[in-house]
């Protein structure tokens, strides 16, 4: 895809969202279609997808990273550094499950390991865990607990929110999967 040290202009840039966007939606339901496809569903000629990138490995790759990054700025923006643990907690997760709904396919894309989009996965872990530390430090999670287990709970909650649930509000599901993560099935509002 083009010389990655010069911006895309404007309409390039909307041009290949586009694409990336109908890629998502063809490949998840068929994981095997064409460019030409994609192409099709993106409305864009073949030649413009090809323009952006070179073959369909790089179209992956790149349907990959935009969705990491849009996965880490939904991170981001729910202020995992600054706010007070529970609220970053909460913006994250309702953040996360909009990205994961809209980018699901590409979000479960194997990735090399040194890949972009990879590299950014980790990071994602690395943010993740260090909220859940700060949870740690405010009494919302034992001291004790083993925090990349921890982790992996939120993932796998995360993951079967969005496998099963009928409800579509991301804060509603965000507050279920943040009581569950905290406190798990026993009675809310603890015995004291």
């Amino acid at each position: 895809m083009g010389n990655p040290a010069r911006p895309l202009r404007a309409d390039a840039e909307r041009s290949v969202r586009t694409i990336l966007e109908a890629a998502e939606r063809v490949l998840a339901k068929d994981p095997g279609a064409s460019m030409e496809q994609i192409a099709t569903a993106a409305g864009v000629a073949r030649t413009t997808v090809h323009r952006r990138f070179a073959n369909r490995q790089v179209l992956i790759e790149a349907l990959a990273l935009s969705a990491a990054r849009q996965l880490a700025d939904a991170v981001e923006d729910g202020r995992p550094d600054t706010a007070p643990p529970l609220v970053a907690m909460h913006r994250i997760t309702a953040n996360v499950l909009q990205v994961k709904s809209a980018w699901a396919f590409a979000l479960e894309l194997p990735g090399d390991a040194d890949s972009a989009a990879t590299l950014l996965h980790q990071d994602i872990a690395r943010r993740c865990v260090a909220v859940l530390k700060r949870a740690q430090d405010d009494n919302l999670i034992d001291s004790a607990a083993d925090l990349e287990w921890v982790r992996r709970v939120y993932y796998a909650l995360l993951g079967e929110t969005l496998r099963g649930s009928t409800e579509d509000d991301p804060d509603t599901l965000a507050a279920r999967i943040i009581q569950t993560l905290l406190h798990g099935a026993g009675p809310f509002g603890g015995r004291g």
